[in-house]
């Protein structure tokens, strides 16, 4: 995700949190936490033998 994505995101979601929670945008945080491809799993494989057996 670029910088300027990353500025989307939060702008996003703070509007978002103040539109449907009614939370104050001054004191709502936002965190994005990038997690390593590498790191994430699906049907209890990693995500590249997940993807290689459907592409196969």
């Amino acid at each position: 995700m670029t910088p300027q994505q990353q500025a989307d995101v939060i702008k996003g979601i703070t509007a978002c949190l103040a539109a449907v929670l009614g939370k104050d945008p001054a004191t709502t945080f936002v965190v994005i936490e990038q997690v390593p491809l590498e790191a994430w799993g699906v049907g209890g494989l990693p995500v590249a033998q997940y993807r290689a057996r459907r592409e196969a």
